[in-house]
């Protein structure tokens, strides 16, 4: 059988970011890759008014999407339909169309039937806290890893399609020593480096102990960084990756992090990749 990676992910641009070198290293060596965002990033950041409004924004990022999904390989791309819930303690959390409101029964049997369906090998979400605590990051690792199990119980949803257990569950996760290097590179060159601080805090990051594979993609970090740019209203230029030079920033980026969430991985285990056997 082909092999096949699932990426679950909220928002436009998760994806680039979390794993765009493993999408594009792995599709080009023939894995098909399948992606599915939950919503189309509708109260994002607008780096230029000329791209988009408020009103249009969720249109605009589909579009940008769907520009990287192209550039990285991607197979199928999937829409949960569901609205952005903004960063934490802001008045789009209340809206009842937002992701964290729709109930986790009705996301889990969506998944469900997607997994059953696309059969994937390798199935990966973010990490429990979402990277920076977003909303609908954590809600979205949380439905995600429900649904990895409920696909494979054959008593869950038989209406659903035949169970289906996906061999791997990786954590897309960036670890504290990644901002470090960042922020020692920003300092190096004399710049302000304030932006990093939340995001070098060692109770955001994930522990480098339970990173089991670092990725070498190298070899796409173009495409990643291509699929990037496709993001034109997320990654504009007061973006915290543009403060660097490209080059060093895409060194930087040739490096992807993930942990084994399932099976359980034996104490100090290390994979070269997301197929390894």
């Amino acid at each position: 059988m082909q092999r096949s990676l699932l990426a679950i992910y909220a928002h436009p641009d998760d994806e680039a970011f979390s794993l765009g070198g493993a999408i594009a290293r792995y599709a080009a060596e023939g894995v098909r890759v399948c992606l599915v965002c939950a919503t189309r990033g509708e109260v994002g950041e607008i780096s230029d008014p000329s791209l988009a409004t408020p009103d249009t924004l969720g249109r605009v990022r589909e579009d940008e999407l769907r520009c990287a999904a192209e550039t990285m390989g991607v197979s199928e791309l999937i829409f949960l339909d569901y609205r952005d819930s903004g960063m934490a303690g802001t008045a789009e959390n209340q809206n009842p169309c937002a992701f964290i409101n729709a109930p986790d029964e009705e996301v889990t049997q969506k998944l469900v039937a997607i997994i059953r369906r696309l059969q994937p090998t390798v199935i990966t979400t973010f990490e429990p806290n979402g990277g920076y605590g977003h909303p609908d990051h954590i809600a979205v690792h949380r439905r995600a890893v429900q649904a990895f199990h409920a696909a494979a119980d054959s008593a869950y949803h038989p209406e659903l399609g035949a169970p289906w257990q996906t061999s791997r569950l990786f954590y897309s996760a960036i670890p504290r020593s990644f901002f470090l290097e960042m922020r020692r590179q920003m300092e190096e060159l004399g710049m302000d480096t304030r932006d990093l601080d939340s995001f070098g805090d060692g109770a955001l990051r994930w522990p480098e102990e339970k990173i089991h594979v670092i990725l070498d993609v190298s070899s796409t970090v173009e495409d990643k960084w291509q699929a990037l740019n496709c993001h034109r209203t997320q990654f504009g230029p007061d973006n915290l990756f543009r403060r660097l030079p490209a080059d060093r920033v895409k060194q930087l980026m040739s490096r992807e992090y993930f942990a084994l969430a399932w099976p359980e991985p034996l104490p100090g285990q290390k994979l070269e990749g997301l197929f390894q056997d």
